[in-house]
């Protein structure tokens, strides 16, 4: 644990190195949070991040490593980052793993990752803190996806885990009142895949072309929406906010 004096409230982010998860870590520690930064393979930016926010404020900000797809890794990365500070007021289950799984070429292997970042890491991390988190009176944030409710074609086991993850925050909110509020967040087009496709120029037009605003979102679109939830919504706990710039309304 370190022992210095520190009272800041703290947020374990998952996935928290690039993209979403970056822009979230960002957002909490403008606003007074300590970071818990986990990363899989993003070591080179997990370790950026943290040495740009310790710069602004000593003692800040740590990333841990973790593979959510190992139980014993998912217990360790809570052990760690409840001993840091020696608290956590904030999960934010934000890593997930997507990517095609076309039926008749999805493996184990597939189904095995895909349902691992998506549900089996958050539910373990969130009953792993849970016990911390009613101590604190404090939240669980995950981040689901519009794709829960209107499924993507070919992305069946990504669906099924996304809608999973939405039924794990309204069973944990139920489960976990009066102390923790559970609540999720279904980004839209945020963010293209950083892998792409043939004909993945047509495929963003026609999502441009059914977004209302017309236009992709922001990470701190959502980052906002997470501190929204964490600090201006008392009375609000089991509910998915879709940030999609209206594009649920066109299904």
């Amino acid at each position: 644990m370190n022992t210095s004096v520190n009272t800041h409230p703290v947020a374990l982010i998952t996935g928290g190195a690039q993209r979403i998860g970056a822009a979230i870590a960002e957002q909490l520690h403008h606003v007074g949070y300590n970071t818990v930064i986990h990363y899989r393979h993003s070591q080179k930016p997990a370790v950026a991040l943290v040495e740009n926010l310790n710069q602004r404020r000593a003692d800040s900000a740590v990333c841990f490593s973790a593979d959510l797809n190992d139980i014993t890794a998912i217990q360790t990365l809570t052990e760690k980052s409840l001993a840091h500070w020696g608290r956590i007021n904030a999960l934010i289950n934000n890593a997930s793993a997507f990517y095609p799984t076309p039926i008749g070429s999805a493996t184990e292997n597939d189904w095995d990752t895909l349902i691992a970042s998506n549900m089996k890491a958050p539910f373990f991390l969130a009953q792993a803190l849970a016990p911390e988190l009613k101590k604190q009176s404090g939240c669980i944030i995950n981040i689901a996806d519009i794709y829960a409710e209107k499924p993507l074609i070919k992305h069946t086991i990504y669906c099924m885990a996304k809608a999973g993850n939405v039924m794990l925050t309204k069973s944990l909110a139920l489960e976990l009142a009066p102390a923790v509020r559970v609540n999720g967040i279904a980004p839209g087009a945020i963010l293209w895949p950083t892998t792409q496709d043939s004909d993945s120029q047509k495929k963003q037009e026609k999502i441009l072309a059914d977004i209302p605003l017309q236009r992709t979102g922001d990470t701190n679109d959502i980052a906002r929406t997470v501190l929204f939830l964490l600090r201006d919504a008392p009375y609000i706990t089991g509910q998915i906010f879709n940030v999609d710039g209206g594009r649920s309304l066109q299904y």
